[in-house]
This record gives structure tokens, C-alpha cells and sequence, in this order.
């Protein structure tokens, strides 16, 4: 049985009081029986996560599937063991405290020197080591031992047979590896440290199960059953190889081998150490702190098409719209495509168009299909009339009995009598055989180069950017360091006058000198110039803080205040116009990426596996069951919201598809009021329809709801 993270794992109860005519749903590798599908799920999805342990190897990191295959493996090869060293083995092994590797290491060494019946070992002949087989054991005496062997030669065959003494034979080699015998180890034993034989098998080869005195004082009991070894208290050489204990707040910590810190209690049993989010979702479990997660909102479920034909009706619909350019098809809306494949009057243009436009491209690629058609010596030319005699072409070349059953209906010309399932099952065909043509990889190759050429300007434009902002940053800092500097050195010469006329104040020097009197001059204009550099560039930060004029007594400060501030104003206009254009390069860039798709991606799971996808042509977020079975979409920002508030963050899958709804919120909420406004409109339409043909007849093609009866193909070849 495998182990769950290393430990036991108990299968679940059938439930009781099952009818015979009841419906339930069965594991199939564990015959488990569930009532309810929910826990059916969650048990499939248990088993299928990579946290199983095969018991018989010790192989890590499994599935459950994984894990029984390979105690199966492993179980055959342990058959291979010899039953005559069996109970030798499993003396050993009993209440044995040492490491797998050296207990395998002790058995394979005392193993090696017992000899049995059947065994292949070398015998000493004619002064010669020669190979040999152990036919009997004719006499068993402790210090005399007479075995009957065969000689065997280069092809293993009996040459002849005799009798040789036990200490003229010699074993080189075990007949069994030491990953059989590690694995004999763990299929014989239910615990190691110590191991512990199963009782079943220590009964039936005669080994007491009674615990050794010794070990009596280092092991915990339950219910008479050995629990778990007391381990020792740590030495001084355990302390200086990293496990120390250290007291904080009435709490140890134990330092393990890789650094981490284990928590501890005084008396030594370790404390729940905290859980690292994110995890696996189903693991999750709601703490004190969370928030109220609610359940997921019901998604609707109104399709056209039955549920079974959701998934190949959005998939054929998404290639279309995204290689529409390729095929030369008008895009379509998907409310279109639907109402067009349950349409049973006829045959509606926008199939005809589809189906033709993907034949077109079938005929260009030279390949299975083209060959067909020329068979039939049809001209290769696809039109409204003949389109079906193509259509049956290419059934009659797939040779798929589900669709060659159409053909009889499609050339009698009732292609729209067919149900919704043959239809999107003649077109997932025709799109799976157009993927494989050569015009669609070449397509394919250049719309990847172009994406990774936008990709490359993209960055190289951050870079220039970042360049950029990088010396401008560099500038003001040396232009700041410069200013500095300056005003430093006004400070000082206003503080040098202010020092001179103190002093010639206190030593009586009133009268002026000549020298005096220019240096005095000198200093004067040196303290006005500094005085009147700082106001202005006082001034200049104030304006660019407060974005006003600054008043000054003078004309000439009006003026040049004034200057300033309309310098300000372009300098803010000019930013903003850089802003903009740096979130219209982005919004181009993200456009241009999208209209290189290659393929569309689920936005992410949740918990149970569900997928959810967004079509940026459709605008609804699509639900779309594990299973794949069911299928819903969510229509409203009411329902986005309700959608991410019950999303877990602590999950591995959820914290992903939270991540990408929040990526494209803004523009899926635009996408949601747009899809509104187009269906609240639709409705008006609908309803001035219904209203006027109460007084006149109106024509059918007016009516909104057979919109898709009215699509022209407007890049249709000519």
C-alpha cells in the first residue's frame, strides 16, 4: 500500500446500505466507492498529486497509480530472494536498530558465508576454483559439513557430481542485488527504528516478537504496539554539527543539519511548525485570520448546442476568429456560430463560408486532400452550389466511420438536418487537418517572428527609457552638486563681511580708506549677487512646488517670475504629453500582440480543477469542468466580483487564476459593459420587432435573433 507523505494511508469505507440499481462512482485502481461525485474528486485529485511514497522502494514524489506500479515491480523482484535465507534475513532484521543501508550491508556479510540448497557458489577441484551447484547437504555437523554438488561447465551444463567439504566451497557472489534486498527489508517490516517484522511473518518462520530488554527503556508503547524510539539527548558533538537548543521565551528552537529552526516545548516535543502558503489548494485550511471565502458563484448555463458540443463549438469558433486573415473569413460573433449550427432550415452562409474557407486552404496546401478532389476531376473552384460535393470529398478521405455516416444526408443536399454533434464533428476534423498543413505552420513561424520581433522593441524601448531617466538623474545630481557649492560659498562671503564690520566696529576704525573703501565695494557686490542668485533660485523651487508666480517689488521680477511660470507649464505639459505616449506605446504594443495570437490559454484553476478561459472576442469568462463535461460562463461584473472574492490566495491553483483576473480586470470589465449594452440593445430591437408585426407582417431577416442569417464573408477571394 503506498504511503501518504511517508505515513499509512487507509482507504475509504464502501457506504452502507447500498441498493443494487444505485448509481456511484468507483476509483478504479482502489475499487473505492463513492456516493457523492464531490468526494469522489477530491480522492481522484489526492491520488493524483505527486506526494505518495512506494513503500517497497522508497521512491518519492509519486502518484498514487505511480506508486502501486511500482510496489508491484518491486514485490516481483523480492519473490526472487531464496526462501532458504529468508529466515536467516529475518532474524537480523528483527527489532534491529540500525540504518537500512547498514542492516542490508549486515545481512548481505552473514548471508554470504550461509550456503543452500540450489545455491551456485565455486568449489575447490584439482588444486582449481570451479563452478558448482548445491544438489543436497548429506551430513550437518558443526565442524564437518558435506554438501553433494554438480560441476557445471562454461555453458552451465552437469558435467558430473560429488561430494565436497564446507569449508572447500566458496560463495563470491549473493544471488540477489542489495536494491532486492533493501526492498525485502521494507515489504517484510510495518516500522523501521526500530524494524518491526509483520506479525503474520515473524509467526510462520518462528521469530519471537517479544521486545528486547535493552530496548525496552527507549521505546514507546501503544495498545502493546511499538509507537516510536525515544531518541537521546544531544552530545556535544550533536551541538557542534548544528542541532543545538537554545531557550527563548519559555520555547527551544532545534537547529537542524540544513539550517532551518524547529520549534520546541521544555519537555521536548516539538511544536506545529507554521504552513509556507502558497500549497496545494485542497490542503488548505481556514484559519482564524481569513477572510469569509464564499462559494463559488453558479455560472449560466444557457448554451444553443447541447453541453457535450461546447468545447469543440468554442474551439473551432476561436480558430476562425483568430486565423480569420489566414482563411479569408470575415469574423463572426459567437452567438452567430451557435444559432447557425442549430439551424435546421437549410444550410446558413456563415457555414458555407466556413466550411469553404477552410477546404480553400486544404486545396492551397498541395497535399491528401488536393489529390482527392482531382480523382473526382472537380474544377478547383469552391462555391455556394458546390460546396457540399467538397465537404464529401473530404469525408470520404478521412475514413472516420462517426462522420462518413453524414455523407448520405450532405449529398442529398440536408446538410442543415444534421444534429449539432456531426456538424462540429465535421469541422473539429477540418480544423485538426488544416493545423497540420504546411500554409499554417508557415503562418505560424511568422506570426512567432513578429511577436518576438515586438517583443524585442518593447524591451529595447525600456531600456532607452530607463538610459534615459538614468543621465537625467545624473544630471540634476551634478547640477545639485554644483548649486551646492555655490551658495556654500556665498554663505561664507556674506558671513566674512558680516565678521569685517563686527571687527572694525569694536576696534573704533570709523574712518574710510581708499582700499578700504573698494574692497568694502568689492565684498558689497559679491553679498548682493550671492543674495540675489539665492532669492531666484529660491523662487524657481517654489514655483515648481507650488506650480504659481512668485511676487516681486520690481517690473523686471513680474516679468521673469511670470517667464518661469510658463516655463513650468510647458515643462508639466510636456511630461504628460511623454506619459501619454508612453501608455499609447503600451496599449499599441498589447494590441499588436493580440492580433498575433497563437493560441488561446485558460486563465487558471481552481481548487477543483476547474478551468476558466477568456475570449477577448467574446467578452464572458467561460467555466469549464475538470472533467470537461460541464460548461458555464459568468456575464456580469456582479459575477467577476463574486468569482475573485471566492478565491483562496493560499492555494497554489487559485493564487494563479486570481493573479491573472486582477492582470485583466480593467479591460474583461470593459469587455462584460460593452457585451451589456450590445445584448440590451439587441433586446430593444427584438422587442420593437415583436411589437410592429402585431400591426404588419415584418420580414424575418429584421428580426435580431437571425442576425447570423444575414453575414456576408467581406474578404471572401475572388
Amino acid at each position: 500500500m503506498p504511503l501518504l507523505k511517508r505515513k499509512p494511508f487507509s482507504l475509504a469505507e464502501p457506504p452502507k446500505d447500498l441498493e443494487p440499481n444505485e448509481l456511484v462512482y468507483q476509483v478504479r485502481f482502489t475499487k473505492e466507492i463513492f456516493r457523492d461525485y464531490q468526494d469522489y474528486l477530491n480522492r481522484i485529485n489526492l491520488y493524483r498529486q505527486r506526494v505518495w511514497v512506494c513503500k517497497v522502494t522508497g521512491k518519492t514524489s509519486l502518484t498514487y497509480e505511480e506508486a502501486l506500479v511500482s510496489e508491484k515491480k518491486a514485490v516481483e523482484k523480492v519473490q526472487q530472494f531464496p526462501k532458504e535465507l529468508m529466515a536467516p534475513a529475518l532474524h537480523v532484521i528483527q527489532y534491529s536498530m540500525l540504518s537500512l543501508k547498514d542492516l542490508a550491508d549486515t545481512i548481505a556479510e552473514k548471508l554470504q558465508k550461509r550456503l543452500f540448497v540450489g545455491a551456485e557458489v565455486y568449489g575447490r577441484k584439482e588444486n582449481g576454483l570451479f563452478p558448482c551447484k548445491i544438489l543436497k547437504v548429506l551430513e550437518e555437523v558443526p565442524e564437518r559439513i558435506l554438501y553433494e554438488v554438480a560441476w557445471l561447465d562454461k555453458n552451465k551444463k552437469v558435467m558430473e557430481s560429488s561430494s565436497v567439504k564446507g569449508k572447500d566451497l566458496l560463495q563470491r557472489k549473493l544471488p540477489f542485488s542489495r536494491a532486492v534486498l533493501k526492498s525485502f527489508i521494507r515489504e517484510s517490516t510495518c516500522r523501521s527504528s526500530p524494524w518491526v517484522l509483520h506479525d503474520k511473518l515473524a509467526r510462520h518462520h518462528g521469530i519471537s516478537t517479544d521486545l528486547p530488554e535493552e530496548l525496552r527503556s527507549q521505546v514507546f508503547f501503544k495498545d502493546g504496539q511499538v509507537v516510536c524510539y525515544k531518541k537521546r539527548r544531544k552530545n556535544e558533538e550533536d551541538r557542534k554539527s548544528g542541532m543545538e537548543m537554545k531557550k527563548e521565551s519559555g520555547e527551544n528552537k532545534k537547529r537542524l543539519f540544513d539550517g532551518t529552526v524547529m520549534k520546541t516545548k521544555k519537555d521536548d516535543q516539538p511544536l506545529e511548525e507554521p504552513i509556507k502558503y502558497p500549497i496545494d489548494d485542497l490542503l488548505v485550511q481556514p484559519g482564524p485570520e481569513d477572510p469569509v471565502f464564499t462559494d463559488h458563484p453558479s455560472p449560466s448555463r444557457d448554451f444553443n448546442v447541447p453541453m457535450d458540443c461546447v468545447g469543440n463549438l468554442l474551439m473551432v469558433w476561436d480558430f476562425c476568429s483568430s486565423f480569420s486573415g489566414l482563411l479569408h473569413l470575415w469574423p463572426f460573433s459567437l452567438e452567430d456560430f451557435g444559432n447557425a449550427i442549430c439551424h435546421k432550415d437549410g444550410s446558413p452562409v456563415l457555414l458555407v463560408e466556413s466550411h469553404a474557407a477552410l477546404l480553400r486552404l486544404l486545396i492551397e496546401d498541395n497535399g491528401e486532400y488536393l489529390l482527392a478532389v482531382q480523382k473526382r476531376n472537380r474544377k478547383l473552384k469552391i462555391t455556394m452550389i458546390n460546396w457540399t460535393e467538397y465537404l464529401c470529398d473530404f469525408l470520404e478521405m478521412t475514413k472516420l466511420p462517426e462522420l462518413c455516416t453524414c455523407m448520405a444526408t450532405v449529398k442529398r443536399g440536408h446538410y442543415g438536418l444534421l444534429d449539432a454533434h456531426a456538424k462540429l464533428g465535421i469541422l473539429r476534423e477540418l480544423v485538426d487537418q488544416v493545423l497540420q498543413t504546411d500554409i499554417f505552420k508557415e503562418k505560424l513561424d511568422e506570426v512567432i517572428e513578429q511577436r518576438q520581433e515586438l517583443g524585442a522593441t518593447r524591451r529595447g524601448e525600456a531600456l532607452e527609457e530607463a538610459r534615459r531617466k538614468r543621465e537625467e538623474k545624473e544630471q540634476l545630481k551634478a547640477e545639485f552638486d554644483a548649486n551646492g557649492a555655490t551658495d556654500q560659498q556665498c554663505v561664507e562671503s556674506r558671513e566674512g563681511v558680516t565678521a569685517n564690520d563686527k571687527h572694525s566696529k569694536q576696534n573704533g576704525h570709523m574712518e574710510k580708506r581708499r582700499n578700504g573703501e573698494v574692497l568694502s565695494s568689492h565684498q558689497g557686490k559679491a553679498s548682493r549677487n550671492c543674495e540675489s542668485k539665492l532669492m531666484i533660485t529660491t523662487s524657481k523651487k517654489k514655483a515648481k512646488r507650488q506650480n504659481s508666480d512668485m511676487d516681486l517689488p520690481s517690473d523686471k521680477g513680474k516679468d521673469s517670475s511670470r517667464k518661469e511660470g510658463l516655463e513650468i507649464l510647458k515643462d508639466d505639459k510636456r511630461e504628460a504629453t511623454k506619459k501619454r505616449s508612453k501608455e499609447q506605446r503600451k496599449e499599441y504594443y498589447e494590441r499588436e500582440m493580440e492580433k498575433r495570437v497563437i493560441r488561446t490559454n485558460p486563465l487558471g484553476r481552481d481548487r477543483f480543477y476547474n478551468r476558466y478561459w477568456w475570449f477577448r472576442r467574446d467578452g464572458r469568462i467561460f467555466f469549464e469542468s475538470s472533467d470537461s463535461k460541464e460548461w458555464g460562463y459568468y456575464s456580469s461584473k456582479e459575477e467577476l466580483d463574486a468569482l475573485m472574492g471566492s478565491l483562496n490566495i493560499k492555494g497554489e491553483r487559485e493564487r494563479e487564476l486570481k493573479k491573472h483576473l486582477e492582470k485583466f480586470f480593467s479591460r474583461i470589465c470593459a469587455e462584460l459593459q460593452k457585451r451589456s449594452k450590445d445584448m440590451a440593445h439587441k433586446i430593444a430591437l427584438e422587442e420593437a420587432v415583436l411589437r410592429r408585426s402585431t400591426r404588419v407582417r415584418a420580414p424575418p431577416r429584421q428580426n435580431p435573433a437571425k442576425s447570423f442569417l444575414r453575414y456576408v464573408n467581406k474578404w471572401k477571394e475572388d
